[in-house]
């Protein structure tokens, strides 16, 4: 991955960082929440961010280039073993992490492995404990900084909810503290990398994950097949490719009722991340045990390329 530099921010501050940790702990709706901005997908499942996503912040002669990684995990597939490298490969690669755990629970392995990869390293890091908001007993929190400082030399350990924002900005200070000066790594007004048909797919993706239950959604991976700007309207065609033919039938409900759900809601976060009226096209194919299938999935977009530094 090659970066070049801005030339108004030649004098300002710059950090790449990592966001990491166990599955489901939020840390895409801490990077959303940073930015402004929605470009990574949530959901209440695991495997929900599948590579390396990469956002923007600049604030004053602070920039900050985060990137959310994969919840660690142990690799069942294929595409788990990416995701893992897509994790490993970041910390290494990275000035600061940002480590995300769940207010209340206790010191994962996941955490440990983390840790573990920070030191050998030598990368600072800060703790931010996420969903405070859900914890009742806020005493257990003590006990939860305590473990987790016993583990590292964290910069700083912070409380916050991404839902509501409380601590965020508390967040922010000790990560603008991270920064180093070198001069600014991207435009000022830079948000994130990602192209946008890969947001484009990404937020149809969400939509299965929130709609669908069981293993559905994590066999379905979504690609923007071809986009055309006519006048106000921008016209996705977006593909969703399952593993098996009875999750077609599933993706794509009685009558089609699935898939119009899907569309509808993906419809609307489209229409507000571009900014203008959206007609969504949505199809979806079989590709058998592609998360199985090394090849298949660098076509799918799951290139080891993709996770260079």
């Amino acid at each position: 991955m090659e970066y070049e530099y801005d030339a108004r921010g030649a004098e300002g501050n710059s950090a790449l960082i990592a966001i990491v940790g166990r599955p489901n702990v939020g840390k895409s709706s801490i990077l959303n929440r940073l930015i402004g901005q929605k470009i990574a997908i949530v959901s209440r499942k695991p495997q929900t961010t599948r590579t390396r996503i990469m956002g923007v912040l600049t604030v004053e002669d602070d920039q900050m280039v985060f990137m959310d990684t994969p919840g660690l995990l142990k690799p069942r597939n294929s595409l788990g073993d990416y995701m893992v490298k897509s994790v490993t490969s970041t910390v290494a690669g990275v000035d600061a992490c940002l480590l995300v755990t769940e207010a209340g629970a206790p010191v994962s392995k996941a955490d440990e492995e983390l840790v573990k990869r920070f030191k050998e390293a030598g990368v600072p890091a800060v703790l931010a404990i996420n969903k405070i908001d859900l914890l009742e007993d806020k005493t257990r929190l003590m006990a939860q900084i305590t473990a987790y400082s016993g583990l590292y030399d964290f910069q700083a350990v912070v409380p916050v909810s991404a839902r509501d924002g409380n601590g965020m900005d508390a967040l922010l200070t000790e990560l603008r503290g991270l920064t180093v000066p070198g001069g600014w790594l991207f435009e000022e007004d830079m948000l994130t990398d990602q192209p946008e048909q890969v947001i484009a797919a990404e937020l149809v993706r969400e939509k299965v994950l929130r709609l669908l239950d069981q293993e559905v959604p994590h066999g379905v991976a979504a690609v923007t097949e071809h986009m055309e700007e006519a006048g106000e309207t921008l016209t996705l065609h977006v593909t969703l490719y399952c593993e098996k033919a009875s999750h077609k039938g599933m993706l794509i409900g009685k009558g089609g009722q699935m898939l119009k759900k899907i569309g509808s809601q993906a419809r609307a976060d489209l229409e507000k991340f571009f900014g203008c009226k959206i007609n969504l096209q949505l199809w979806v194919k079989v590709k058998e045990d592609w998360r199985q299938r090394p090849q298949t999935l660098q076509g799918l977009g799951f290139s080891e390329r993709n996770l260079e530094m």
